[in-house]
């Protein structure tokens, strides 16, 4: 949190090197930039973005965070997301499954619709907490916003690079349309006895849309390269956000954009005495987007797919079908076994990576 002193990230701890990636660059249109951007999101899925302008709405957002959290959990509660599959609201602690044993969650958050940011004071989906709305047009809407226009930038250097027509992909993603777009505050709060390092606050997973903007000061997050079984920390970086595709753009490019594993542990060593806030603003298609590669608008897209195994990302699902499944099998409440877990996964689960 914004003027909290913390210890620093441990310097002997695997880390994956991300690439860094400069967004004032990527506007003025600069190709060395953009090869840069190509090369991880083909590769990893995640790099650091640096020059964004989100600071302040940023800092203004973990505010909103830490008045929302300090209310009694009673008040929290009335606006919790529930276990039908919709994501907007409150998320308590030991709300969802981390793996197929059913182990909990230690994670709370707050998730504010995009629609719902952007009509405020109309009520799109639902209401908020009145932290939340305290702050809606002071730090929530300008928030998403900034979410947006980075997404969007990013997604239009990707279409291009896809040989896709001029703005497809953004025509996937219309502000209008109603979608999954969220913007979600995270506390994760020590535990009173010492956890393990490698206990998941938040389960392994890929993301469950399309690009998302992630802010955090303290270590926790950790992905897994590609043709490995080590996780590796995301070292925070000062100013700089981190990036990362989600599934709909790997099933969209059938492939080439790669939806990584990753998943959140407590933070390191001495950070571990801290409580661990992040942000994240979620860019999500239109509920009405079928998710499926697009073979008929690239001929990069279409040879990738007859590369991929058979029917590897042939959903047959919208994309507000793809993300109601995969929030609702992950909530404890609707476990069976471990096949509900198996059922909320995304493009790229191992079964192994828990």
């Amino acid at each position: 949190m914004p003027g909290v002193s913390l210890p620093p990230f441990p310097d002997d701890l695997p880390t994956v090197p991300l690439l860094v990636i400069d967004y004032a660059l990527l506007q003025a249109g600069d190709e060395h930039e953009i090869q840069s951007l190509w090369k991880a999101a083909t590769e990893l899925g995640f790099w650091y973005l640096k020059n964004h302008g989100a600071d302040a709405a940023v800092n203004a957002m973990f505010e909103m965070g830490a008045r929302t959290m300090k209310l009694p959990l009673e008040e929290k509660m009335k606006f919790e997301q529930g276990d039908r599959g919709i994501s907007f609201g409150y998320k308590f602690a030991g709300a969802n499954a981390t793996d197929a044993s059913g182990a909990l969650d230690s994670v709370e958050f707050i998730n504010v619709s995009k629609d719902d940011a952007l009509a405020y004071p109309t009520v799109v989906h639902r209401r908020y907490p009145s932290t939340v709305e305290d702050y809606m047009e002071s730090a929530v809407r300008p928030f998403v916003s900034k979410g947006m226009e980075v997404n969007e930038t990013l997604m239009g250097i990707l279409n291009d690079r896809l040989g896709l027509p001029p703005r497809t992909l953004a025509g996937l993603h219309t502000p209008e349309e109603h979608s999954g777009s969220e913007a979600r505050c995270i506390k994760k709060t020590p535990e009173s006895q010492p956890e393990s390092p490698d206990k998941p606050a938040i389960g392994a997973h890929t993301d469950f849309g399309s690009l998302s903007f992630l802010h955090n000061q303290l270590g926790g997050l950790q992905v897994l390269p590609p043709g490995t079984n080590e996780w590796k920390y995301v070292k925070p970086l000062p100013g700089h956000a981190i990036c990362n595709l989600g599934d709909a753009m790997a099933i969209f490019s059938a492939g080439i954009l790669r939806s990584n594993l990753h998943r959140v542990v407590p933070p390191p060593k001495a950070q571990a005495l801290f409580d661990r806030w992040s942000l994240v603003y979620f860019t999500r298609p239109g509920n009405s987007v079928s998710l499926a590669p697009l073979t008929d608008k690239s001929s990069l897209v279409a040879e990738a797919a007859v590369r991929a195994s058979e029917n590897q990302y042939a959903t047959n699902v919208t994309a507000a079908e793809w993300f109601a499944r995969r929030i609702q099998n992950q909530r404890i409440k609707n476990r069976k076994g471990p096949e509900t877990w198996m059922a909320s996964r995304g493009t790229e689960h191992k079964r192994e990576a828990n």
